[in-house]
């Protein structure tokens, strides 16, 4: 477990080079701390709401122990961009200016591959739980989403978790979902260990903690089109989601373990 969160600035300096794995064309670039990061901007087609779900969902990992970049707040300057060539990267800089999410970027990391690396069934176990939990529907054999560096697995690309907030209706009940895709994670085969996992989370993800980290959404972030909520009423939606969700842990867990006896 790690201390509670809280996040640096930097000022974007220099576009290395977009990622095209993804949709949303996140880059590599330099910021004015001299490290480079994986950028993903709120100009991209899901939003802010994207960056929301990035950094939820790699502070709440962080804390709960996994291995995840540093996420920093990344400043986009306005005339960032305007000698960009590619039309598409231009139009996207134009749109993101402003605050931007960046993840330290793991520079020698390979893509996770479950044929070459055997995850232990206690990692693979909270790793399943911690998916289930943010709804997470990436992490499956097509989409990974896990690096290794250095010898050891990192969770990277959350922009996929919290999937409710794109409609952001019937919260209450997307929070109580058993979450049947869960039988779609790569590592489900490995993770034998789901009581476990869910007994030693619960009782770390406090509301304290679950408040701080949803503190850490910037308001700019929360400035949605056609609603009228304020950030803060945001938030608390956000809080809320996830207090609720881990009220139905043994729900979703009891849904992984189900799902994994299909496999064993």
């Amino acid at each position: 477990m790690q201390t509670l969160p809280e996040l640096r600035h930097v000022n974007v300096t220099r576009y290395i080079t977009p990622l095209r794995e993804g949709g949303s064309l996140p880059a590599v670039a330099d910021a004015d701390d001299g490290f480079k990061y994986v950028v993903k901007f709120r100009g991209a087609g899901h939003g802010p709401k994207a960056l929301i779900a990035e950094l939820l969902g790699c502070e709440l990992g962080r804390y709960l122990g996994f291995k995840v970049p540093e996420v920093v707040f990344a400043d986009l300057d306005e005339a960032f961009g305007r000698t960009e060539g590619d039309e598409e990267i231009q139009d996207l800089l134009k749109f993101s200016q402003g605050l931007n999410i960046g993840l330290h970027f793991l520079s020698g990391a390979i893509n996770f591959d479950p044929a070459v690396t055997q995850v232990d069934a206690q990692l693979a176990s909270e790793i399943v739980w911690f998916d289930a939990f943010m709804t997470n529907i990436d992490r499956t054999f097509r989409n990974t989403n896990m690096l290794m560096w250095h010898r050891e697995l990192w969770l990277i690309d959350h922009g996929a978790t919290l999937y409710f907030h794109h409609s952001f209706t019937n919260w209450e009940q997307s929070a109580a979902t058993p979450f049947a895709m869960i039988k779609d994670h790569v590592l489900l085969p490995q993770a034998s260990q789901l009581d476990e996992a869910n007994t030693k989370f619960k009782a770390l993800l406090t509301d304290d903690v679950l408040q701080h980290v949803v503190n850490l959404i910037p308001d700019a972030w929360l400035d949605w089109e056609g609603y009228d909520e304020t950030a803060d009423a945001l938030r608390q939606v956000y809080f809320q989601f996830l207090s609720t969700r881990l009220t139905h842990a043994d729900l979703f867990t009891k849904t992984a373990k189900d799902a994994r006896q299909t496999l064993v």
